[in-house]
This record gives structure tokens, C-alpha cells and sequence, in this order.
């Protein structure tokens, strides 16, 4: 079964806000982890004050006692101010979630607002759509604009025809070292620049390879596709022109026949959408920065925090903290057994504690490049219009069990956003290759694309998906939405 862009773009929302879940509640988890070891090592502080209270001298006693004491009210209180900065930052967290859900809430609604504008300009163009196919002018041009792309097509063929056999025949003179050196210090060329010894020595090796008969021909083999890219590229511009031509006159026709209101609304609804894509894009990455924060304070990183627990930890690694432990095992007594199983019991809890935060922390890592990778298939899928109500993803999977499996890590992101784009079409009458929140234009060809580029990589760092991070805005702009007819 099929599903809609905004029914998809909807279903990776709705993923997005359960991982952000995940991440929270693994986040408390580590909170309460990093609460439990400061508790523990108050509790274990104690015992060796107990346990000094047994073996060690009044005056001895005293002093230790009394350092320990001083660590533990210390790290308490450094503990309870850690405690109010974790639930400052937890409580930004919720702030900046509900921001996310009113922007994606309000973009849900504008894009209501697209589908029935859309339908009416559909049903405007249906209408007048036969009358102007027929117009002396417009078949002319309409018939030119389609020998164009034909043009445009075949060099762009043939293009890609000659870059193929440049990799490939290319390949010997690319693998053989001194041909290589030589092309590369220009040998043989007015741009080679060499002493006389060095001279006298490349034209020894310039003999061993031959290289005054290589070089023409992988001269060719390189400059004949950029000759043909070049001589493409103009095609498609030519190509392009003649098509923005055929919408002009489109475009004429729907305004004449009322539709240019509903084309004004497909227009404000483009800078609505590219409005809140940014501030979406922008809040995210807001949040993006506060989980981080919120992350370090529940792993215990918070300077203070980590003050506290360095306090105790130093007074109960003194060395007299250590003889006094190691004198209890070799003369133990029945009130010494009980506190020192206490102590060890209290020291594996925290081992225990401590091997589950390294543990949450891992799982914490793979769900925030999750989400992030997540954002940045949503962005792809907003910049190639792909939400708009017109287009259909063919594969339902794609928000389920490819979903799980990208989720568990058994597909990359790239391999993921490759599904979504091979699976995209657009409903029958309307055109795949116009991209436009506009209606898009039935009964053409599909012209190939000339200036965006597929991504091809899955990270948050810019592993090939164009989605802008934290320090930089952007808006979907590719082109423009089409908001013409659809003849």
C-alpha cells in the first residue's frame, strides 16, 4: 500500500519524537545512575568511619573522621545544586519539545492548505488545459521545448558515455607511476619546469614508457567528456529556457481563466513551508545542543558534580584509608566481617552502577545519530518536495520494517534514503520531475536533473546529506515550487 509525502514525512516525525523519548529516559536512567554512585561512596565513607570508630586511636580517629565528614557535606551539597541544574535543563528540554511539535503541527496544516488549493487548480486546468493545447503558439512552442530535452538528453548520453570510457581506458596510464609523474610535472609541455640534470633524467624514463606517444591519447581521453559536458550543459540550459517559456504561457492561461489566487496561495504557502522548515531546523538543533548538555549533567560531568565525587573519592583513597581497610582483612573481628563485606558489597553496587552508565552511554550515542540522521532524510525529503500531497511512496515498509531496521543499525542512512528516493513517484496525471508544491504538469517528459546531486553519505557531520546544522540557516529552496498549470 502506498503512502502520501505528508503521511511519510508524518510517520518520521512521529519516529523522531520516539527516539527523543528514548534518549531523555536513557538520560534520567544515567541521572539516577551518577545519584546512586554519589550516594554510594557517602555510604561507603561512612562505613570507614565506622570502622575507624574499632581499630584506630581516639586522635587518629578524630582526624580522619573528621575529613571524611567535611568531603561528604561537601559533595552533598555540591550534589543537591547539581540535582536543580538537571532539572533546569531537563525542563528546557520539554520547552523546546513542545516548540517542535507546534512548528510541525502548524506545517501539517499548510500543507491541508496546499492539497485543496492544489485540487482547485487541477480542476481549473483539466477545464482549460485541451482548449490551450490547442493554441498555434503554444503547440509550437511546447514542440520545441520537447525537441530541446531531446537534445539535451542524447549529449548528456553521450557525455556520460565518453566519462565512462575515460575511467576506463584511462585506468593503465592512471596505474602506471612514472607515466604519471611525468603528466603530472607537465613533461613534454611549455609548463614543465626542470634543471638539466632532472631534464637529462625524465627523458631517460619518458623513453622506458614511451611517453611522447602516451600522452596525446590520454590527453584526449581526458579533454573530449569535458568538451561534451560542456557542450551538454548548454543543451540543458537551452532546454531549461524553452520549458520556463511553456510555463509562462501555462501560467497566462490559468491567470485568465481565474486561477491566479490559487496560484498566489501555492506561492505563500512555499514561503510558509520554507519559514518553518528553518525554524524547525534551527529549534532542533537548539535541542540538539541542550540534550548534549542535559546528557553531560545526568553522566555526572557537571564541573561540580564531578568536584564532589573527586572530593570523596580522594578522601577515601588516602593511604591511611587503604592501611586501615588492608589492617582490618588480616586481623578481621566479628564487627570488623560485618563492615568490611558492607564496604565490599557497597563497592561492587558502584562497579555495577558505573558499567551500566558506560552501557546507556553507548546506547545513548547510537540513538542521538539516529535521530540526527533521521532529521536529515526529513530535510532531504522537504528540499525534493517530496511532501507534498501529490507524491506517493510506493513502499510501505519504509516507515516500518526498513524503519526498524535502519533504527537497529542493519541498514546505513544512506542505504535508507536511497529507498525513500527509488520508491518516490507522483500520482497518475501529475509529473515526477516538476518538484513543486504547484500543481505539477501531466504528459511530460521527465527531463534529467542538472544541478542537485543525490546524497549518498548518513551523518550528522555531513556525510552527504545537505541539511543545515547548528551555526547556519537554511530554507528547501531547489529551484522554486511550480505553481503553473498542468497541461
Amino acid at each position: 500500500m502506498a503512502i502520501s509525502g505528508p503521511q511519510a514525512l508524518k510517520s518520521l516525525d512521529d519516529a523522531v519524537r520516539d527516539i527523543r523519548r528514548e534518549e531523555d529516559e536513557i538520560s534520567k536512567r544515567l541521572a539516577r545512575g551518577a545519584e546512586r554512585v554519589a550516594k554510594l561512596r557517602e555510604t561507603e565513607a561512612e562505613l570507614f568511619r565506622q570502622l575507624a570508630e574499632i581499630r584506630m586511636a581516639p586522635d587518629v580517629r578524630e582526624e580522619l573522621s573528621g575529613r571524611l565528614i567535611k568531603a561528604e557535606e561537601r559533595a552533598h551539597q555540591m550534589i543537591a545544586e547539581h540535582a536543580r541544574t538537571l532539572a533546569e535543563a531537563e525542563a528546557n528540554l520539554q520547552k523546546l519539545d513542545s516548540q517542535v511539535a507546534d512548528k510541525v503541527r502548524a506545517r501539517r496544516k499548510v500543507l491541508d492548505e496546499v492539497d485543496s488549493a492544489q485540487e482547485e487548480l487541477r480542476t481549473l486546468s483539466e477545464r482549460i488545459g485541451k482548449a490551450i493545447a490547442k493554441d498555434p503558439a503554444y503547440e509550437a512552442k511546447r514542440a520545441e521545448a520537447d525537441e530541446l530535452d531531446r537534445i539535451a538528453s542524447q549529449s548528456m548520453a553521450k557525455t556520460e558515455l565518453a566519462e565512462a570510457d575515460r575511467e576506463q581506458k584511462g585506468r593503465p596510464y592512471r596505474e602506471d607511476a612514472l607515466f604519471m609523474y611525468l603528466w603530472e610535472a607537465g613533461y613534454g609541455t611549455r609548463n614543465y619546469r626542470a634543471n638539466n640534470l632532472v631534464r637529462w633524467l625524465d627523458s631517460i624514463v619518458a623513453g622506458m614508457v614511451r611517453y611522447h606517444e602516451a600522452r596525446p591519447n590520454f590527453s584526449m581521453l581526458n579533454e573530449i567528456p569535458l568538451r561534451l559536458r560542456e557542450h551538454a550543459e548548454r543543451q540543458m540550459a537551452n532546454a531549461q529556457a524553452a520549458e520556463e517559456e511553456v510555463d509562462a504561457l501555462e501560467m497566462a492561461a490559468v491567470d485568465a481563466a481565474g486561477g491566479k489566487p490559487m496560484r498566489d496561495a501555492l506561492s505563500a504557502a512555499q514561503k510558509r513551508l520554507e519559514k518553518l522548515d528553518a525554524e524547525i531546523a534551527e529549534i532542533e538543533d537548539t535541542r540538539d545542543e541542550q540534550a548534549r548538555t542535559f546528557r553531560h549533567l545526568a553522566e555526572g560531568r557537571d564541573p561540580a558534580f564531578e568536584e564532589a565525587n573527586k572530593l570523596l573519592s580522594q578522601s577515601l583513597g588516602q593511604q591511611d584509608i587503604k592501611a586501615l581497610l588492608a589492617d582490618a582483612r588480616m586481623t578481621r573481628t566479628s564487627a570488623d566481617d560485618v563492615i568490611i563485606a558492607q564496604i565490599d558489597d557497597t563497592r561492587a553496587r558502584i562497579a555495577e552502577e558505573e558499567g551500566q552508565t558506560r552501557e546507556h552511554n553507548g546506547r545513548l550515542k547510537v540513538f542521538a545519530d539516529r535521530r540526527r540522521e533521521i532529521e536529515d532524510i526529513q530535510w532531504e525529503i522537504k528540499k525534493s518536495h517530496f511532501d507534498d500531497p501529490r507524491s506517493v511512496f510506493r513502499q510501505d515498509n519504509l516507515t516500518g520494517d526498513l524503519l526498524g531496521e535502519f533504527l537497529r543499525g542493519a541498514v546505513s542512512a544512506s542505504v535508507y534514503w536511497d529507498q525513500w528516493r527509488k520508491s518516490q513517484s507522483w500520482r497518475p496525471g501529475t509529473s515526477d520531475w516538476g518538484g513543486g508544491i504547484g500543481l505539477p504538469r501531466s504528459g511530460r517528459t521527465r527531463r534529467r536533473d542538472t544541478g542537485f546531486s543525490w546524497p549518498t553519505g548518513g551523518s550528522s557531520s555531513g556525510g552527504g546529506f545537505s541539511r543545515p546544522r547548528t551555526g547556519s540557516r537554511g530554507s528547501r529552496k531547489s529551484g522554486g515550487f511550480k505553481t503553473g498549470g498542468g497541461f
